[in-house]
């Protein structure tokens, strides 16, 4: 979840740090820092650390930092061992004997302890509460053992002279020291020993390489493209156990085994427009916004073809698809919510059973493995560490049919599964998710078509008039957006509210769920979602006219029934905000405030309702004064367990 830089160059990296930083900060923001090496001094590293935002980084830097570092790396951080402090902050570094190490980190290292009293035996001493000091310490110890000195406290007369260790041997001692590590780790290190060398190694977390410009002299690691859009658009995506070795002139990469191999180089399709907020004042209204657009790009392929075919989720999907006797859908967070739609869909539409879990609990249970099942495992990142972990479980126990929906082209998910399909909603910079869940509906619901046609429950003309309906849908949303003014009236209702309840029926409950996870988030407004038969079995004690009550009422077939529960919260002195279809008769009182949208959308309903459930969550957050795209104690990428 914390976001990391490396960079050597024959220039100052500083600047290249710092903006790289600005576009990683979704990932983590609780402290940042950086460690960096000037060659015209390389006998000791240089760090700054600081607690809170990157602009407080860059502001101690303009006072510290020198403006000759040539190498060095750079972490924003999502805290999980030791409190928000600059002790805690990364980089970590580990010095004695002549030379210095210095370790960013992204993960979490699940041996710590031991490694911790192991190091602190062998007299290292901790400055941190932090499971990363360990890394830094490890292999501070490797490089000492590659010597003729390996003891941490030695004489003035042995120590080690920088120059005497040789070139490569940095990567081998991080090499063996992650070969101690247990847990999920994107590493990037440097050290005295070689000023101008950067090392990175992952498992389970995300890193990359950014290839420079030969001519320049440069090369970089880093978190995710966003980072390095700023210097290179070349980026080669290193795999579980790799060790990589930077130079300005020189990449060499390693795998698990120690075998010299390596990995390609594709040209990012990302654009700096895409990661910049333009005219919006927050990315979270600038990615609302975006849904139109990004559900278009998703239906790309979809939309140029005049029938739905199997091969959109892979060459071999038309056997796998077919063989499918069950589906098992794992996912967390939003994109839980998206595949319990889903279920809906697949169950209502394509007749096949389906059952959803949370990634994060599947793989602690003894869940029953039937043959004949397509695993589906949801995900905007690719890397969610949850979900992955859940993935590589159900492998384990035979499930081989995978299919992922996933926003990256090249993460791990869509690596590990047999079937893909990407969802092209650009990127997600707001940290509460927007366009990567109705994307990923968009997604499900071409699956359920799909599914339906090979099992003969789809029918020619009933194809098209889907169809149809999915090329009208980012239309269909650009009309939605538009009641934008009147969420922002009703946002303000909202804002001294420290409670809310959120209802639905059927499909539209996990529509629901997305709505009060959305106002959580931003607002830190204690929201809870209900199936709407569910109100008389419980939550209806809380209502009270303190209590608003948000409600999402699509004219489906349970519209009379959601009435009635309607009528129940009005007895009780509740007061009712309601997202209603325009057919749906649902009329404006005393206590009863009504937006409508348009005309009933049928099986697509839930994605159109989910839009104004966000702009709610976003505008309540701008009438609280929470910070709408990182809100607290939250990041983006859940690359952690």
């Amino acid at each position: 979840m914390c976001g990391i830089v490396g960079a050597v160059a024959h220039r100052n990296v500083v600047p290249i740090l710092i903006e790289g930083l600005r576009k990683l900060e979704y990932r983590g923001y609780d402290s940042a820092g950086l460690a960096l090496i000037d060659l015209q001094d390389a006998s000791s590293l240089r760090r700054v650390r600081s607690v809170g935002r990157v602009a407080e980084l860059d502001a101690r830097v303009a006072l510290e930092a020198s403006d000759g570092a040539q190498t060095g790396i750079a972490h924003t951080r999502w805290a999980t061992h030791g409190g928000v402090t600059e002790a805690n902050a990364h980089p970590h570094a580990s010095a004695g004997s002549g030379f210095e190490v210095s370790v960013v980190h992204n993960g979490i290292i699940e041996n710590h302890e031991h490694l911790r009293a192991q190091l602190k035996s062998q007299g290292y001493v901790f400055a941190s509460e932090t499971d990363t000091e360990v890394i830094a310490h490890l292999i501070h110890s490797r490089l000492m053992a590659s010597t003729a000195n390996p003891r941490v406290g030695a004489s003035t007369d042995s120590i080690i002279d920088s120059r005497s260790v040789g070139a490569g041997a940095l990567m081998a001692a991080v090499a063996g020291a992650v070969s101690e590590l247990e847990g999920a780790y994107a590493i990037a290190v440097i050290s005295t020993t070689e000023p101008n060398t950067v090392v990175g190694s992952r498992k389970g977390s995300p890193l990359l390489l950014g290839i420079g410009q030969q001519a320049k002299g440069e090369n970089f690691l880093a978190s995710d493209t966003s980072a390095l859009l700023q210097v290179t658009r070349q980026v080669a995506y290193l795999e579980d156990g790799d060790v990589v070795e930077i130079r300005p002139d020189q990449v060499r990469i390693q795998d698990a085994s120690g075998r010299t191999v390596e990995r390609a180089a594709v040209q990012s399709q990302l654009s700096a427009d895409a990661v910049e907020l333009g005219p919006y004042r927050h990315f979270m209204q600038k990615e609302i916004f975006e849904q139109p657009g990004a559900i278009a790009n998703t239906l790309e392929m979809v939309a140029a073809g005049s029938v739905l075919t199997p091969e959109l989720f892979g060459v071999d999907a038309p056997e796998r698809l077919a063989s499918a006797r069950q589906i098992q859908i794992l996912a967390c967070g939003t994109s839980f919510h998206a595949g319990l739609v889903a279920r809906y869909w697949i169950e209502g539409v394509a007749g096949i059973p389906c059952s959803v879990e949370i990634a994060s609990e599947y793989r602690y249970r003894e869940p029953v493995a039937l043959p004949n099942t397509l695993l589906i495992t949801i995900s905007q990142s690719g890397e969610t560490a949850d979900t992955l972990a859940a993935l590589q479980f159900a492998r384990s126990l035979g499930l081989e049919n995978t299919l992922s929906i996933c926003n990256v082209p090249e993460s791990a998910l869509i690596r590990q599964s047999a079937l893909r399909f990407l969802t092209r909603a650009g990127p997600e910079i707001g940290v509460a998710s927007t366009k990567a869940f109705t994307t990923q509906l968009t997604a499900l619901f071409v699956l359920t078509l799909v599914l339906a046609k090979q099992r003969g429950r789809l029918s020619a003309a009933r194809e098209q008039e889907l169809m149809g309906q999915l090329r009208h849908l980012p239309a269909a949303l650009s009309h939605v957006l538009t009641c934008e003014p009147q969420v922002r009236d009703w946002a303000a209702h909202f804002a001294p509210r420290e409670h809310a309840l959120f209802l639905g029926r059927g499909v539209h409950f996990p529509i629901a769920m997305e709505g009060a996870l959305k106002l959580k988030e931003v607002t830190y407004i204690h929201a809870e979602a209900y199936a709407a038969g569910e109100l008389k079995h419980g939550p209806l004690a809380l209502v009270d006219a303190s209590m608003p009550v948000v409600v999402v009422a699509p004219n489906d077939v349970l519209i009379e029934k959601l009435k009635s529960n309607l009528q129940e919260v009005r007895a009780r002195g509740g007061e009712l905000f309601v997202f209603a279809d325009k057919d749906a008769r649902i009329e404006p009182a005393e206590g009863v405030h009504v937006i409508t949208l348009a005309d009933h959308a049928g099986l697509l309903s839930p994605i159109l309702h989910v839009v104004p459930l966000q702009l709610l969550a976003y505008h309540a957050a701008l009438a609280r004064g929470t910070d709408v795209d990182k809100p607290r104690n939250l990041a983006k990428s859940v690359t952690v367990e």
